[in-house]
Formats: C-alpha cells, structure tokens, sequence
C-alpha cells in the first residue's frame, strides 16, 4: 500500500478521484517470508493455503511509475485488487485509460454523504451514571457475556489466548488510559496500530465507538469482571472512519486497514461498520458490489474470519436491512438481541442479502455495559453484539487452531440457540459455547424430546403442542415478517388462534438432525436461559431456503397454530423452533 501527496498550485484545473484497475503483475518478484509477519504466515499454513497467492504480489512497479506520472496524487495503491486510488484532471483522465498496463479508469463517488451519526452502525444511545457501576449494570455486564457461554468458556481455559484480532472503527478515543484496558495493555495486548485517515500510527483519538467496541471483546470492570470474552488475545487496532461525514474514502481505508491486518497476522477482524443508503440501494446488498463486501470475501479466502455488525436500521422506514459489508456470504454478520426478552432488537437491521441468503447468521446483547469515556454506560447498537460473537469465535479458534476459517463459520452458525431454525431477525440465534466445545470433543448431545406435532387438516397444517411440554404463559402477538425487505404484515394477515383440536390423527415429527456432536469431558455450565426460551418460532422455507413468513409467538394454548394449506407450495419446509427442539414438515 502507498499513499502520496502534491501540492496544489493555485488556479490548476480541478481533479477528481479514480480507480485504475491495472491489467496484471506480470514479472513481479514476491517473497512471502519477507513481507507477512510470522503470525500471518502461520495463520495460512494451519489452514493449508498457500504461503501467497497472486493477490499478495506487489502491483508492477512499472505500471505504477506510468500511473503516478499521469495523475495529480496517488491515494493508495490496492495488492489485492491490483489497483490505484488517485486524484487526477479531466486531462490526465484521458492519458490514463490508454497507458498499455490499464484495464479499466472508474470514477469514484467525491461528495460527502450522511453524518457519520445517522450512518446506522454507530452506538444508538448511551445510557446511565458514567462513574457508577449499579448492581443492574453488573447483573448486565455478567449476562451479556453468560448467555455465549462464558462459564463454560473460562473452566475450560479458553479466552483468545494466540489469536490476533483487528478492529476496524472511527477511533479509539482514550482506550490507551481507559481503567478497562489497564490489563490489556499491560500485558502488552496491544501489538499494533494505525489511523488509515491520517497515515499515523496514533489510533488513540478520534471518536471513542472503537473504545466501547474493544471493551466488548477485552473490557474489565474495576472488580474484574469481564465485558467481552476474548482478554487473552492480541490486538490490531485500525482507525477507517471519519468523525462527522461519510465519504467514499472510508471504503479504502476499510481496504487498506484489511490488507494491513493480513500482513500483520490477524485471524479474526471485528468491523461494526457498515454503508448503507446514499451510497448504495437494498439490490446493491449482494457481497458482490460494494468494494469492502469484495474485500472481506478475499479476507476470508486468504483465512480471516470477519465478523460484522449487521446494522441499526431494523426502524428505519427507507432502509431496514443489513448493510455492506454484513451483505457478504461469508460474513459472519450479527444481530443485536434485547437482554429483557431475548428477542429480536427494533432497531437491528434484518435480512436476507439482496441475493437472498441468509442474514444476520448470528446474534448476541445489542444492549451491554461497555467501557465508555470517564467510565462504564449502557450502550445499544449492533456493533456492540459483534465484538461478543468476535470473542466467541476467538475461543472457539482457540480450542481448534487447525479449523479451516469456514469450518469455524460453521461451527458459529450450529452451535446456535435456534440452530437449525433460522429467520432474518434472529439469524440462528445465539452462539453456545458449550455446543462448540462437545462437538470438538466427541460429546453426543443431550437428546432433545419431541416438544410438537404437525396435523395436516382439510384446510390447514395445525401445529400442536404435545400435552407433556404445555406451559400456559400469557399470550402475545409478536411481530411477523414477510421478509426484511417488506413492510411488516398487518396483525390479520396472521394464521388464526383455534380451539384445543379434538382426536384426529396426527403425524408427529422428530427433531430435525443437528451436526454431528462429537465429546469427553466438557464444562456444562449452560448459557442461562433467556424468556425468550419459552416463545414459539416458526418460518415457512421454500425450496431454496428462502424464507417467506416467519413469527415469534408466545404460547397460549396447545393448538398454537393454524397454516393455510392454500399458503403452502410443494418443496416448501415448515419449521417449528420450540424449547430447544427444531420440527420440520417437508410439504408435498
């Protein structure tokens, strides 16, 4: 990567921002040993890639030399897409596109867009005595790790220890001096920095978002009680945002601060980020647009899992869904939940991706406890749910060193409290620790019993609960989606509540299959169990996968729910996610 400048001379003709895709590297020298950091050159070998691919090589240094010597400034120069950001006139424009080393010249967006506060992936509020930890707080800071499984998680040993993970924000405003972070960086946690928008290594000003983000993965309370489950790792902190404006630029830093993290050894990056509307329309939210959904796909090619927030605009009437790069497949992007109910965040932006697949994949607290500046707060937003399934990842990583960064992505998904249920609220629920720790031992799993039976009707497909597992809680209509794209469907476009069914025949169902669990001697402490533990989810899949409707109930009474057989097609798949055991009805 470079970056240069050139002094304006007054009245010279105005320039505007390009990228030049350059036609190959033809004849270009590379020697990996000499360019990666150990880190990142044993990152590659436990997962049998390549010591380097042709992405890693160095653009032609004659290419180069012919480019800047046509343009105004060489912003940065791209090994990965093999390419340079620059300024250029009108004028210079015209000699770029016929030099014999240049593919394509494509004009880059130059106005600013939305302020960065309205962006959507920032913190939503803050909330609470900044310098007064209540026993609310603590109970807070304690469940938002718990429910990921941090009981489990520490008998066994595991907090990060080995792992590199880097951090994409707007700055990391006092988290050098912050009481949080005394032990981290003590420990010399801290293994490198750079602020992207500003070319300097000081990544410690700006805004404090990346302070409250790293409190999420490294954060201690002043009693030791930890708000993220990764304190053993090692960090790479990378400054890729502006303050008070979007801008284009932001998306090259976001590439360049990836390229970076490659080079230093960085196994997993956490990027509560994200660009949505003004810079982009839903179709766009594919992972093949937008340049950083392009660049976390070749993130995790080259073995780095990347782990994105999915977005704060679950109520926002012109863009509820995820933004980029949350779109990209194999993004881990993640959902924020509400620690009162256990359920989907309003604000949390839903999915699928423009190209239907599924997100957010996972999700964790979108309110925690978080370090903040002068103290502790309570904070909401999705960025603050990435880095606690960041952290998870990081331990799980740990315990399994040689898994192939997709294997690991896997793992994240089954280990999941809905898991094999899924919805584009949800995701596939809340990653368990204890889950991913049995199936790396060859622990079976606890067998689920049969907690409902499908009846298909003259008119309908009836979903009972079996006598056995009725709990009679009070009854409420939760919100029922068509899909995230759509507006959210009136209460009468419901199936109907009916009557207890009186003796027909029914065709019960077996727990759907889950992954192979495979174990010995694994902590039980279970995540403690949320009220949302009690609720009935259910979706309608088609034969892709792609969801049409799916709801969150609570149960009132066993004969919870009536399908229109005229809404169901063959190939379709019912799903019926209730205490803790996944049915499914394949439709005929």
């Amino acid at each position: 990567m470079l970056w240069t400048t050139t002094s304006r001379v007054a009245g010279a003709p105005p320039t505007r921002r390009y990228w030049v895709e350059l036609c190959d590297k033809a004849g270009v020298e590379f020697e990996p040993s000499l360019y990666f950091h150990a880190a990142a050159q044993a990152r590659r070998q436990r997962q049998h890639l390549p010591a380097a691919d042709p992405t890693d090589f160095p653009v032609s240094p004659a290419y180069l030399r012919a480019v800047q010597a046509h343009t105004d400034t060489v912003l940065f120069v791209s090994r990965w897409f093999n390419a340079v950001a620059c300024r250029a006139t009108a004028a210079q424009v015209v000699a770029l596109v016929k030099l014999p080393g240049v593919r394509h010249v494509i004009e880059l967006p130059e106005r600013a867009l939305l302020p960065a506060s309205h962006q959507g992936l920032r913190a939503v509020a803050s909330r609470g005595d900044k310098t007064t930890i209540s026993t609310a707080d603590r109970q807070l800071a304690r469940q938002q790790t718990r429910t990921l499984g941090a009981d489990a998680l520490r008998q066994a040993g595991l907090d990060g220890r080995g792992l590199r993970i880097a951090i994409f924000d707007v700055g990391f405003n006092g988290a050098d001096q912050h009481p949080a972070f005394r032990q981290l960086f003590a420990e010399k946690k801290v293994v490198a920095t750079f602020d992207f928008v500003h070319q300097t290594p000081n990544v410690f000003h700006g805004g404090t978002h990346g302070l409250e983000v790293l409190s999420c993965l490294a954060g201690r309370l002043p009693d030791g009680t930890l708000l993220g489950l990764a304190p053993g790792a090692e960090y790479l902190l990378a400054r890729t945002e502006r303050m008070n404006r979007e801008v284009y630029s932001e998306e090259l830093d976001w590439l360049a601060a990836v390229e970076w993290a490659d080079r230093n050894g960085a196994d997993i990056i956490n990027s509560s980020l994200g660009y949505t509307a003004r810079r982009y329309f839903p179709e766009d939210m594919n992972g093949r647009t937008s340049l950083v959904a392009r660049a976390a796909e070749l993130a995790v090619r080259k073995g780095m899992l990347v782990v994105n927030a999915a977005g704060n605009d679950g109520d926002n009437d012109d863009w509820r869904t995820i933004g980029t790069p949350a779109d990209g497949d194999s993004v881990l992007a993640v959902g924020g939940i509400n620690p009162e109910t256990g359920l989907h965040l309003d604000f949390s932006a839903y999915g699928p991706s423009a190209s239907r697949r599924l997100k957010p994949n996972v999700a964790a607290f979108g309110t925690v406890l978080a370090a903040s500046p002068g103290g502790y707060a309570r904070i909401d937003g999705t960025s603050f749910a990435s880095p606690l399934v960041a952290g998870f990842a990081a331990c799980a990583w740990q315990q399994q060193r040689t898994l192939p960064v997709m294997g690991l992505f896997a793992e994240i998904e089954q280990s999941a409290s809905l898991y094999p249920y899924y919805d584009y609220a949800h995701g596939y629920g809340i990653p368990q620790a204890t889950v991913v720790m049995r199936n790396v031992v060859g622990q079976a799993p606890p067998r689920q019993a049969p907690t409902v039976d499908f009846v298909m009707q003259d008119s309908a497909l009836a979903v009972v609960i079996r006598p056995e597992v009725e709990r009679p809680v009070v009854v409420q209509q939760l919100p029922l989606y068509v899909d995230s794209i759509t507006a959210k469907l009136a209460t009468d476009k419901a199936p109907p509540r009916v009557a207890p069914l009186g003796r027909e025949d029914a065709r019960p169902t077996q727990p759907e299959g889950q992954s192979p669990a495979v174990a010995a001697a694994v902590p039980t402490t279970p995540a403690p169990p949320l009220p949302a533990a009690s609720y009935l989810y259910w979706h309608i899949a088609d034969a892709r996968g792609v969801l049409r409707r799916y709801e969150v109930m609570e149960v009132s009474q066993r004969a919870i729910l009536r399908i229109p057989r005229r809404t169901l097609r063959p190939g379709d798949v019912v799903r019926v996610f209730y205490q803790g055991t996944t049915h499914s009805y394949p439709v005929r």
